[in-house]
């Protein structure tokens, strides 16, 4: 049975929010995706990964600042409402789950190249299907069921990737597998052109796949509503994931470039899987695809989370199907969860009829919409300090370093992001395809949600929802005019 109106069930610890947060951000962006990057930058593509890395921090200690202070379901497209205004909290809302769906349909693209590994003569698309079905399954369990999988799939990959760079390292020490002729380490690395080899325009054009790999990590804050204890749980994930995300990419590809030459790597499949083959190492490179198979689906499982706890709260607002809002007996929003499953199956018919050039593609176009959500997260957290200064309202507890600077750094920097996915010709249409997406969602918004007095209604229920004490109970006073 199901219902509208009801809560979610609040069923997730902080070492779940944690790792779902891994779960989504450590997965084919860099079991995958990396060897389109290392491709385009050759060495640099680790800094890439810092500064890309680096920035992504502080958008996550603006949306944990937020969070912190309004732990709801929705999470930064309830914050746009209710500082930028509702058109923008719509915006953010749907281009979240719009790039969650986007990753998802990448993620599950990856998945079917890695089981072709195994099975080269099975279509591609019949394990797409199989894996679409898993998911639904998972994610109408309870979310303490489907936080403890996650966990569990997540703690699969993070070994896994430590026990690669500690496998790795001493390879590049003692020359296991490795031909008389090899010389790892810094020879290898930087022994085909150099720390940059494709000069600074090959980490520019890297971007793109870069940023892309981060992706998802803002599911955080999606988790505030169902979180037991926020003020405890956000910021604990906060301050450790994107530094684990930042070493797990830059010290797991530093030791596969230490090992095997950057240029070889072709992204046939998962550089990890390519290298540990390429050695000879018995057994590695399977044991390695079955770790890649499983970050897959661990990305796939929380993209879907992301996108449905999104879609559910934008219906809540009134600014997506009322469907949408339906709970299942098990406190989880069901409808969502078949959306999800049914826009997975776009990714079957894309792996069939484009099973070469998909992934880029999709990569890029996801760029765009994680960038474009970040940037809605740090206009939207700018927003929200104005206001506490301007109203003089108690400082949060949790408040972004260096601020104002690093905020307005990080914004120029996704601005920077945005305009180089138009200056690549290779990104291009993912610029397109956004503002073709941002021009949809006006139109749709004008049609369908706004309406006279409508608006104004959305913002002060809205703005109902939040309290400067975090007592998310009580009722503000909608807004005068």
């Amino acid at each position: 049975m199901s219902s509208f109106g009801q809560a979610l069930a609040r069923g997730l610890n902080v070492r779940h929010i944690r790792f779902m947060a891994l779960g989504s951000a450590i997965g084919t962006g860099l079991f995958y995706g990396s060897a389109a990057a290392i491709q385009a930058a050759g060495p640099a593509v680790l800094l890439a990964y810092i500064i890309g890395g680096a920035a992504v921090f502080l958008v996550m200690r603006a949306l944990g600042e937020m969070a912190v202070r309004h732990p709801v379901s929705g999470s930064f497209g309830h914050y746009a409402s209710r500082y930028l205004g509702p058109f923008a909290g719509f915006i953010t809302g749907w281009t979240f789950a719009f790039e969650m769906a986007i990753v998802a349909i990448a993620d599950v693209t990856a998945f079917g190249i890695y089981m072709g590994f195994w099975f080269p003569e099975v279509p591609r698309w019949i394990w797409i299907l199989a894996v679409i079905f898993l998911i639904a399954a998972l994610n109408l369990m309870r979310v303490k069921v489907f936080g403890e999988t996650e966990f569990w799939l997540s703690i699969i990959k993070v070994s896994a990737i430590i026990a690669m760079i500690a496998g790795g390292a001493a390879i590049i020490v003692f020359g296991f597998g490795l031909p008389d002729a090899a010389n790892p380490g810094l020879d290898t690395l930087l022994g085909s052109g150099g720390f940059f080899a494709n000069g600074i325009w090959g980490v520019l054009a890297s971007f793109a796949v870069v940023m892309f790999a981060f992706g998802g990590i803002e599911t955080i804050g999606i988790t505030a509503g169902e979180a037991e204890n926020p003020k405890k749980a956000i910021p604990a994930a906060i301050n450790t994931v994107p530094v684990r995300i930042l070493l797990f990419y830059v010290g797991a590809l530093s030791v596969l470039m230490m090992i095997f030459p950057w240029e070889q790597i072709d992204g046939e499949t998962s550089p990890f899987v390519q290298i540990f083959d390429a050695l000879g190492i018995p057994a590695a490179a399977h044991i390695l695809n079955a770790v890649v198979i499983t970050a897959a689906i661990s990305a796939i499982n929380s993209d879907t989370f992301g996108a449905g706890r999104m879609m559910f709260a934008l219906a809540r607002q009134g600014q997506a199907p009322a469907g949408f809002a339906r709970i299942s007996r098990h406190g989880v929003p069901w409808m969502t969860v078949a959306v999800m499953a049914a826009v997975l199956l776009v990714g079957v018919v894309l792996n069939a009829l484009l099973p070469e050039s998909l992934f880029l593609l999709i990569a890029s176009i996801a760029t765009f919409a994680t960038v474009w959500v970040w940037l809605m997260i740090l206009l939207s957290h700018i927003a929200m300090k104005r206001e506490i200064k301007r109203q003089r309202l108690p400082a949060s507890e949790f408040g972004v370093p260096f601020w104002p600077v690093a905020s307005y750094a990080a914004l120029g920097f996704m601005v920077f992001i945005v305009a180089l996915l138009g200056i690549m010709p290779d990104t291009r249409v993912a610029l397109i395809v956004g503002v073709v997406w941002i021009g949809l969602l006006f139109v749709a918004y004008r049609l369908w949600v706004r309406g006279p007095g409508r608006e104004r209604a959305v913002l002060a229920d809205e703005t109902g929802v939040y309290s400067e004490n975090n007592d998310v109970a009580a009722k503000a006073p909608a807004p005068a005019g």
